[in-house]
């Protein structure tokens, strides 16, 4: 394991820290699940903080120090929100990239933006790193699944075998405290002109403690990270809280099992967009009896808007209770919503079952940053011929 002696007695100042701080004082305490072949695997706060010192050492011996940017084109997987971690260990600034963003405006995206370190889900990235005529210092993958035939593999390095390296305990960097230092940016828009996102250490502490506090957050929390972590609003209200509060962050197998693996976990907190909630409202729909029967006729009087006593207790018992364990909200206590509000139809419905979304903004500003560069691609579909 690394060494988490000598840990500032001050209130940390930064992502990495608050990592830091978890692991000296709840070592052994769970920190991270992630359901791997149908099996959750379970990490603690000492083992987490141990893998992103290691990792943070294999980057700084390939050249990424203070002021580096590490982009990252993952989904949900625990190893991309470690990566992140390490990067900012380093006092570097983590980038990261939703792999379900349209494939032709990322692509353009990461052509302008020339990344010198990037870290990879698997294959279909590498494959966009290459349309985008983007040639990384240094690549790291986590899924070496057919990369065996793509032009990049022999330069891309395995994310496994770079944290089972253990450098001597006086090679182990400490991590950087830089509180107003960017964490983390954002990028949107394609061609010559792009907006971008910088989010502080002091922002996400500042957001994610008055989180803490207004829910009521604690160390029993269990939450799942369904998404990607590439928006300001998941590093605010999930990532950050996650490390101030010390409670469980679960990633499901993959996306198409996420709904899956929250109906098993019922989590207590949930932090979704508008996209998340409406998507769940359409999966409960769809699973409800076909209009105009007696089984129809009873989900809409269980689910009126202003029940009477009766269908409140005994709608609660044969309605509103089976569809909120449907929705993986059995116990779920702290439902947020980030971002831009639901529809009204969505959130009456939520409103029905007796899940109260509250909302969080996502108030950030993009400012305008120009490159001039050449377009990469026109068309993604006429280049599709090309990767294989």
């Amino acid at each position: 394991m690394g060494t988490f002696t000598d840990i500032p007695q001050a209130r940390p100042t930064s992502l990495p820290q608050w990592l830091q701080r978890q692991a000296h004082q709840h070592s052994t305490d769970v920190a991270l699940r992630h359901k791997h072949l149908g099996v959750w695997q379970v990490r603690t706060w000492e083992q987490l903080a141990d893998e992103v010192q290691r990792l943070a050492s294999a980057l700084q011996a390939r050249g990424f120090s203070a002021g580096a940017t590490l982009a990252i084109i993952s989904g949900p997987r625990p190893q991309a929100l470690l990566a992140a971690l390490a990067a900012q260990w380093l006092g570097g600034v983590a980038s990261l990239f939703d792999p379900q963003q349209a494939a032709a405006e990322q692509v353009q995206l990461l052509g302008t933006l020339q990344p010198d370190f990037v870290l990879v889900e698997g294959l279909e990235e590498v494959r966009r790193l290459r349309v985008a005529q983007v040639a990384p210092r240094v690549l790291v993958y986590l899924e070496k699944r057919g990369l065996a035939d793509s032009v990049l593999a022999d330069q891309a390095l395995d994310y496994a075998a770079l944290v089972a390296q253990r450098p001597s305990a006086e090679l182990l960097p400490h991590p950087h405290g830089r509180v107003q230092q960017a964490a983390f940016v954002f990028y949107r828009g394609s061609g010559q002109a792009i907006e971008e996102q910088r989010i502080s250490h002091a922002e996400l502490l500042q957001e994610g403690q008055r989180l803490v506090m207004r829910e009521g957050l604690g160390r029993q929390e269990e939450a799942l990270a369904a998404r990607a972590f590439a928006s300001g609003g998941q590093a605010r209200y999930l990532l950050a809280p996650w490390l101030i509060g010390g409670f469980r962050l679960n990633f499901p197998e993959n996306l198409a099992t996420r709904d899956r693996d929250r109906r098993e976990l019922g989590p207590t907190l949930v932090a979704g967009t508008r996209e998340t909630y409406e998507r769940l409202h359409r999966y409960a729909l769809e699973r409800l009896p076909e209009p105009g029967g007696w089984a129809r006729g009873l989900v809409e009087w269980a689910l009126a808007e202003h029940p009477g006593l009766l269908q409140r207790h005994l709608g609660h018992w044969l309605v509103r209770r089976p569809l909120r364990d449907v929705l993986g909200f059995s116990r779920t206590r702290a439902p947020l919503l980030v971002g831009d509000a639901l529809s009204p139809e969505t959130h009456a419905f939520f409103q029905a079952l007796g899940i109260q979304v509250r909302q969080w903004s996502d108030s950030a500003q993009w400012d305008v940053s120009t490159i001039l560069v050449e377009p990469i691609i026109d068309d993604w579909a006429g280049r599709q011929s090309q990767l294989a």
